[in-house]
């Protein structure tokens, strides 16, 4: 993969200087990876203006072990609530983090709506949130206080989209099982609002890596106003025959009207006429490799974390038929990049990585040249390899051992 811009060291000192940034903080939601101790929240200094930067500071935990702490919201909303997800479990809690040093867990909640797992949740203009659930609840479901028991065993039933407040409260919901399709494993994955024409785009991922027979290249289009299903089409495959597989995260373009979609197989689809009665994608980019993790795009730059080259890579989407790479950083040949968050000045990222490197990074991102740094001063006390170790690490709530980190966001 071409490397127009090298992870240059001119950023190295963004906010050198200034007064505390935006993104003072960061919230790691977290698990033990040997599964044993509770799943938790954590809480580690972000200010680079700090003497403690990279410092965890507070942690919380849930009182729940193993339900897979997966993904959080893409950001943190205005009320500094956030919703977080054990997948497995199917549990979700509501965390209070308007106090930073002082996390708070407000309530949890399991299924809605008759379904269960969700995976995304996005806030809209009125306050409410739009979730994806990935299944129809079991019969024989659990209450909604208790733990969620459905087996990751690749069998289920389709799910939908719930609109609902911050607590769980059911507003309106839409079954996303589409007759008219043969494939009968459609699993809400992630969605993206565009309430200016009244639709919602959803993708189709099936969460439970025991299905081997979903391929999940699915895109789903609803009217938003009331939930109703409208239509369902297949990406095609690209030129090594298998990019559409996976369909995962659709981001808004800057023309307010297109999408770009990304796929777990390391493809880029550009949607057009979201809001027509036949939308189209189109393959406009593939990746190295595969499994590709969580993107976002910032101004008119695709940001995507690719496991097989260990690197985030920049991409110009200016001209979104025709994407251009731009600058990429390396993380390290034990980290596999997947889930990453920006702050609110546009400037800083935070990526996470998969076994066996496991450790968290800060990389800053020029905006105006899609730019970028590794932040080489956001490290452990003693350790001179950027990034914070979940390895062998003690959190505050009493925990020593490997966090498996995963949705992880900065303060507003």
């Amino acid at each position: 993969m071409k490397r127009l811009l090298a992870a240059a060291t001119f950023l190295a000192c963004a906010g050198c200087g200034r007064g505390a940034p935006s993104g003072e903080y960061l919230f790691v939601w977290a698990g033990d990876s040997a599964q044993k101790a509770s799943d938790f929240l954590a809480v580690i200094e972000a200010n680079p203006t700090s003497p403690a930067y990279g410092r965890v500071i507070a942690s919380i935990p849930t009182g729940m072990a193993a339900t897979h702490p997966h993904h959080t919201e893409a950001e943190m909303p205005a009320d500094g609530h956030l919703l977080a997800n054990g997948f497995h479990a199917g549990r979700t809690w509501l965390f209070d983090l308007s106090q930073p040093r002082q996390p708070k867990i407000l309530t949890s909640f399991g299924d809605v709506a008759g379904f269960s797992h969700p995976h995304t949740f996005i806030r809209l203009a009125d306050g409410h949130v739009l979730g994806t659930f990935q299944y129809k609840a079991a019969a024989s479901a659990p209450a909604a206080h208790e733990m969620d028991a459905m087996p990751m065993n690749g069998v289920h039933a389709t799910g939908g989209l719930v609109e609902m407040d911050e607590r769980g409260t059911l507003v309106r919901r839409g079954a996303a099982a589409d007759t008219t399709i043969a494939d009968r494993r459609i699993f809400p994955y992630s969605v993206l609002a565009l309430p200016g024409v009244d639709r919602a785009v959803s993708t189709t991922t099936d969460m439970d890596e025991a299905d081997s027979l979903a391929t999940s290249e699915w895109v789903q289009f609803w009217r938003l106003s009331d939930l109703s299903l409208i239509r369902s089409i297949a990406l095609e495959p690209g030129p090594r025959g298998d990019e559409n597989r996976f369909s995962g995260e659709p981001r808004l373009l800057p023309d307010g009207k297109s999408v770009y979609i990304h796929t777990f197989n390391c493809g880029l689809y550009l949607v057009r006429g979201s809001d027509q009665p036949a939308p189209t994608a189109t393959f406009v980019k593939g990746f190295d490799g595969k499994n590709c993790g969580v993107p976002i795009l910032a101004g008119h730059y695709w940001l995507q974390p690719v496991p097989d080259t260990h690197s985030l890579v920049s991409v110009d989407v200016t001209d979104p038929e025709h994407p251009r790479d731009v600058s990429s950083v390396k993380l390290g040949d034990d980290e596999a990049p997947h889930w990453i968050a920006i702050d609110a000045t546009g400037r800083r990222i935070v990526l996470n990585s998969a076994a066996p490197g496991k450790r968290l990074f800060i990389v800053n991102f020029d905006p105006s040249t899609g730019a970028l740094a590794l932040d080489a001063r956001f490290h452990d006390a003693g350790d001179r390899r950027p990034g914070i170790k979940m390895v062998g690490k003690r959190w505050p709530h009493g925990f020593t051992g490997t966090a498996a980190p995963h949705g992880t966001v900065f303060s507003r």
